[in-house]
């Protein structure tokens, strides 16, 4: 289910920051060349996380499922001066690529890239974070909320992909994934640690602030 009509979403894009060309480069070869083009933030969504980014001007960052490396790339821009974004995924086949694109970007001594599972890697981060994207499988959401939020600043923001899930959260017969997105967005809704926001951009977006 797409949540806008497309002719609106074409006025949104035409409305809204351009992509850089190392932006529409990785757009472009994510869906010639990798499996599951739709996991990549894209045009909208990543100006959105530039934007947040730039309003918060995190010192780190921690992004939980990289992909191409678009989101962290647009995360990226917003960091303030000597700030560090650590991103983790478990698939190493597109390691080269990501790594060869965060060269591009100028951020190979800025971006930490670790291949492996963020259940082990993240309780092994000694450090805190200013802004965090989860955007990982679906079956941990509620997990890596455990692990990252006592990992935030007072203040800092949490964001989480897909808390729509293709408008499958209105399922009366949910499967195994939409019932984890819809337990995670009532955990975190529940959450008094939290103060939350879910945005209908793109496939949804939760945005939590710690209090």
């Amino acid at each position: 289910m797409e949540l806008l009509d497309e002719s609106i979403m074409r006025y949104v894009e035409s409305h809204t920051a351009p992509e850089s060309e190392l932006l529409k480069k990785i757009n472009r070869e994510t869906h010639l060349s990798v499996l599951m083009p739709r996991m990549l933030s894209g045009h909208l969504q990543g100006r959105v996380l530039s934007m947040i980014s730039r309003m918060v001007k995190p010192n780190r960052i921690l992004e939980i499922g990289t992909y191409t490396g678009y989101s962290a790339i647009c995360m990226a821009e917003g960091l303030a001066p000597g700030g560090q974004l650590i991103t983790i995924d478990i698939n190493d086949e597109l390691e080269k690529r990501v790594r060869g694109y965060f060269s591009e970007a100028g951020l190979t001594n800025i971006v930490d890239y670790r291949i492996g599972n963020a259940m082990e890697i993240v309780p092994q981060l000694q450090v805190t974070f200013d802004l965090c994207f989860i955007d990982a499988d679906k079956e941990n959401y509620s997990n890596y909320y455990d692990l990252v939020v006592d990992k935030m600043t007072l203040g800092g923001y949490i964001l989480a992909d897909n808390v729509l899930w293709s408008g499958k959260v209105l399922s009366e017969k949910p499967d195994k994934d939409t019932r984890a997105i819809i337990e995670f967005n009532k955990k975190v809704h529940d959450d008094p640690r939290v103060e939350n926001v879910l945005l209908p951009i793109r496939d949804g977006i939760m945005i939590l602030r710690k209090k």
